[in-house]
């Protein structure tokens, strides 16, 4: 699938690696489907960075984990776009829960951003893609955790790894005309109280030695978008190494 004159909507793309995505398609002719939650001024912002690129974009603000918002918003898009071409579920949480404090609202928090989200997005726009009958790709996120597993991140651990089941199961209910894949992405954007020796341990546990940037992320996606037709049910790890270093 080429991007030119194609809709896209990505999730979380307001900010971090899912503005990224969403400017990277942008530039490759998508219009874009700028998903928030709580970041409106941002993704107006992005709105505004993506339509200077020459191509047409929209805000739709939903809980992800919440399935009416999420139907307002994919059907708002449609009804903007006519249809949509790609998804990408960048929305995400990350918070540290030591076990001897975990509560089950930690997990619910985690399980309900990470993997109730995307499973809800698929499914409004995977039937769509589907009813269609025309190319689709979705692509969700996962993360190199999801395999090898680090401490005190357990709800996280888990709804990344449930991730990657959701994208086989995904790939083998929409068939042939959409596939669907997964990222799982390793050490790209370290959260902002990584100190300086963590963050060279962490550099030390990958094989390319260096930290990821978004744009290693960007181009996974724009390869499995136009790259190849023939990829569906698969994770893409983008780690630098860092699953097979065996730190």
């Amino acid at each position: 699938m080429k991007l030119r004159g194609k809709t896209a909507l990505v999730t979380g793309a307001a900010k971090r690696v899912g503005h990224e995505i969403a400017l990277g398609l942008a530039r490759r002719g998508a219009n874009i489907v700028v998903h928030y939650n709580t970041s409106a001024t941002d993704a107006r912002r992005a709105v505004a960075e993506i339509k200077a690129l020459g191509v047409d974009a929209i805000t739709v603000k939903a809980d992800q984990a919440n399935a009416r918002q999420v139907h307002a918003a994919v059907t708002q898009a449609l009804r903007h776009f006519g249809t949509i071409d790609v998804l990408i579920t960048s929305a995400a949480v990350y918070k540290k829960t030591p076990f001897d404090t975990l509560t089950e609202r930690d997990w619910d928090f985690h399980i309900n951003a990470n993997l109730k989200g995307p499973f809800l997005f698929a499914l409004e726009v995977g039937r769509h893609m589907k009813a269609r009958r025309s190319a689709g790709k979705i692509i969700l996120f996962a993360d190199w955790a999801a395999i090898r597993p680090y401490a005190d991140y357990l709800p996280y651990c888990v709804s990344k790894a449930g991730v990657i089941c959701l994208t086989k199961s995904l790939a083998t209910a929409l068939g042939a005309n959409v596939q669907v894949n997964a990222i799982a992405p390793g050490p790209i954007l370290l959260p902002p109280d990584v100190g300086e020796e963590e963050r060279r341990e962490i550099i030390e546990a990958t094989v390319v030695k260096r930290i990821g940037s978004p744009k290693d992320i960007v181009n996974s996606v724009i390869f499995l978008i136009e790259g190849s037709d023939f990829i569906t049910g698969h994770t893409l790890l983008v780690d630098g190494g860092r699953l097979i270093a065996g730190v």
